[in-house]
């Protein structure tokens, strides 16, 4: 049963093969089956599968499936192997549930565009990619589904690479990543080289029976790790090409900020949490990086106008809080924020989708209002994930979230003070997009529309979902977190109240300034006015961009132009040249003796003889 592990991957892959050696050939009907029908098989599997482990008692619940030797050299083996455990399972039922939706959705979004099938053909191979590396059962498959992502992020981020804005984000999205990824193969090898292994139960053994809590090693190989981590769960410094990467279709945006490339960081953290509950300094670090992220993108969301961008602000922001969660050891906690979040979020970046698709692709949320009567289904479906994602309960984002800040309160002021400020801006800024895009006069002359049922379908299946899912994890019942063998963390009724409050407050203050009086047409927003020049510092996004472009990339595309003018043409072909042209003038000098006169010759060689005999005479 448990072998039929392997078709959760193949499925998909069924789907990028037919559709890329015949998807033109087929039409964009049968494209539109093939694409979210392997998707959706896959789920259907990996439902099976996961019923299957959750009836079998909780030290059995783990099950590898071997392959085939994968690389066999010397002492190297590495196994070409998938392991389901509780951890992977979630990971695959969000994976495929999740993307099956956006599949779906897809169809009608991209519906009419000459590229289609290739399209689909990509979203699939993202889901095998995805699930590659959350079932690889070590770390040299993870990091296959890893680099494989990566590949696929690249391909759709730029998948309309007729314009710069995409071909520019996906070339961002995927050096900013190859950074991370640098970090990610030196731990990888560390591991080897300090275990000898990199089957993940045979390190995690090895780990706890020969390192003591704090060893240099265990410290060196996470911040390595972390490394890895902050580039694909876009974290504080590599955390730059996540909003660019919202150039790409809005489905593709989703998908990879709701159930695939950020959340690798996390599952692989949670994969490896014995690794890091060995480096208590790397938690440390982790936490505070996850928190500054968390307050940094969201500071920047509430003065942003571009819809997604919002979002894209919003991702960084909330895989912060789970990044963070992770650091102070609260795996559980930081994988149910995951779990939820791509719930709401796949919610918010579809509902986004539909509103550029109502309006005729405008995504500036000043040319939009009073939308909720011409898309009522996009409207409340958008609304029940924003009211999550600022954590009004009984949504799911409460539970999640709050889980999150009661462990924080507990451990770390510090860290609990700095989420706590960003779940308040959360809730503002979300409040703030509902109100320029919803409400109020509309502020352009485009006749909106409701989107078509195949993309309203999946927001209302979403929305089921962004309510509810925060009963899978109840204080005191913790199925979710049972499910992981942890114990569920209790409800914290003064944080409870606190963050509520907050949440409320931020969304008041949203009505206060954009829903009260809301915005006209050509009117200056009213948080500008009143924030001034700090506005202005949010808005350009506290000129990160301006100073890793002063810092980092001038001097290395100087670098880069010094090397390949002055050292490589100048020095280098210099060198290079400078050998063939004295060669070629010692050919010319050579070519003038070679006159073609036989008695020439003959007198040389005459002459040669007599200089000879002289020499030998004298002697």
């Amino acid at each position: 049963m448990f072998d039929l592990v392997v078709l959760v991957i193949l499925l998909p892959l069924l789907g990028v093969i037919v559709n890329a050696f015949f998807g033109r050939r087929l039409g964009e009907r049968w494209v539109s089956y093939i694409g979210p029908g392997a998707v959706g098989l896959s789920f259907l599997v990996a439902l099976i599968l996961v019923l299957s482990l959750a009836g079998l008692p909780v030290d059995q619940r783990h099950h590898e499936t071997i392959l085939w030797t994968w690389i066999p050299i010397g002492n190297f083996q590495v196994d070409l192997g998938f392991l389901l455990d509780p951890l992977s399972a979630v990971m695959i039922l969000i994976i495929t549930g999740v993307g099956f939706l956006i599949h779906i959705y897809s169809v009608g979004y991209m519906h009419g565009d000459p590229r289609f099938a290739r399209y689909f053909t990509y979203l699939n191979l993202f889901v095998a990619s995805m699930l590659t590396l959350v079932l690889g059962n070590n770390f040299l498959v993870l990091f296959m589904g890893w680099e494989l992502v990566g590949l696929c992020s690249y391909l759709l981020i730029g998948f309309w690479f007729e314009r710069v804005s995409a071909s520019d984000a996906a070339v961002k999205a995927f050096v900013v990543n190859r950074i991370g990824d640098f970090g990610f193969i030196l731990g990888v090898m560390l591991i080897w080289t300090t275990f000898g292994t990199l089957h993940f139960t045979e390190v995690f053994e090895a780990a706890e029976k020969s390192l003591q809590s704090g060893a240099p090693v265990a410290i060196a190989i996470t911040l390595l790790l972390l490394i890895g981590a902050t580039g694909k769960s876009a974290q504080i410094p590599l955390y730059v090409w996540l909003p660019d990467a919202m150039a790409g279709p809005t489905p593709v945006s989703a998908l990879i900020h709701a159930a695939t490339m950020v959340t690798a960081g996390v599952y692989m953290m949670a994969r490896s949490h014995v690794l890091f509950e060995l480096a208590p300094f790397t938690g440390q670090v982790v936490a505070w990086i996850g928190a500054a992220t968390a307050l940094l993108a969201a500071s920047i969301g509430v003065a942003q106008y571009d819809i997604k961008k919002v979002l894209a602000y919003s991702t960084v922001s909330q895989l912060g809080f789970m990044v963070a969660a992770a650091g102070m050891g609260a795996f559980g906690a930081a994988m149910f924020h995951l779990t939820t979040h791509a719930f709401f979020k796949g919610l918010l970046f579809l509902g986004a989708g539909s509103v550029i698709h109502g309006v005729h692709d405008e995504q500036d949320m000043r040319k939009m209002g009073g939308l909720r009567s011409s898309m009522p289904t996009t409207f409340w479906t958008f609304v029940v994930a924003a009211l999550a994602l600022a954590g009004i309960p009984p949504l799911s984002g409460f539970f999640s979230k709050d889980e999150i800040l009661a462990t924080a309160s507990s451990q770390n002021i510090g860290i609990y003070l700095l989420l706590t400020i960003a779940a308040f801006l959360t809730a503002f800024y979300i409040g703030r997009q509902v109100l320029m895009v919803f409400f109020g006069q509309a502020r352009s002359d485009v006749h909106a529309h409701e989107s078509p049922r195949v993309m309203t379908i999946p927001l209302i299946v979403l929305a089921v979902f962004a309510a509810i899912a925060g009963f899978f994890n109840l204080p005191g019942v913790g199925s979710f977190s049972g499910w992981l063998g942890e114990q569920a963390g209790e409800l914290n009724l003064a944080v409870a109240a606190i963050s509520t409050l907050l949440a409320l407050a931020g969304l008041g203050l949203a009505w206060l300034l954009y829903g009260r009086s809301p915005v006209q047409q050509d009117q200056r927003d009213p948080l500008a006015v009143r924030l001034g020049p700090v506005f202005t510092l949010l808005e350009r996004k506290w000129y990160v961009d301006e100073i890793v472009d002063l810092t980092i990339a001038r001097p290395f595309k100087a670098l880069c132009s010094f090397l390949a003018g002055e050292m490589d043409l100048g020095i280098v072909d210099g060198f290079v040249n400078g050998v063939a042209w004295l060669v070629s003038l010692f050919s010319r000098w050579l070519r003038t003796i070679q006159t073609g006169f036989v008695r020439s010759y003959a007198l040389a060689m005459l002459l040669g003889a007599v200089l000879l005999i002289v020499y030998v005479a004298t002697r």
